[in-house]
């Protein structure tokens, strides 16, 4: 398994960041997605990369450890989650985002590899904590 994991410390108390995480259909759409399609547990995410487009079907979990968390039905990968976590910190509240793959390789061949899918991945969490620090601070 591969794993890319990104944290930022938002100038937010945690329930604050909660509430924004709460609305995943914005939450998810924040990292840049060409397409969010929310649906109760159910989610789609389409996005671009030059000529070729991905798609993933993901599900969203309960999990002890997060706070939100979520695994692929269907897509590029053999198996893909991620989870997050919100912790209260001094002066803000912490957020880590992990996520853990398995590429398909039958699926992926030479297009895109693990580290092209790590800096992609890195790119759209950021976008994410990018959000949510406009979104608790208005």
């Amino acid at each position: 398994m591969e794993s890319v994991s990104v944290s930022r410390t938002v100038d937010a108390e945690p329930e604050t960041v909660r509430e924004a995480m709460a609305d995943v259909q914005q939450f998810m759409a924040s990292a840049g997605f060409d397409e969010v399609t929310v649906d109760g547990d159910d989610m789609t995410i389409v996005n671009g990369f030059g000529i070729a487009a991905i798609e993933l079907d993901l599900t969203l979990v309960d999990r002890d450890d997060a706070e939100l968390a979520y695994e692929q039905d269907d897509g590029i990968f053999e198996e893909m989650w991620t989870t997050y976590e919100v912790t209260a910190e001094d002066g803000g509240t912490r957020v880590t985002a992990t996520t853990e793959f398995q590429l398909d390789v039958a699926v992926v061949g030479a297009v895109l590899d693990a580290t092209v899918i790590q800096r992609q991945r890195r790119r759209e969490l950021n976008a994410q904590y990018d959000w949510l620090e406009r979104v608790v601070a208005e």
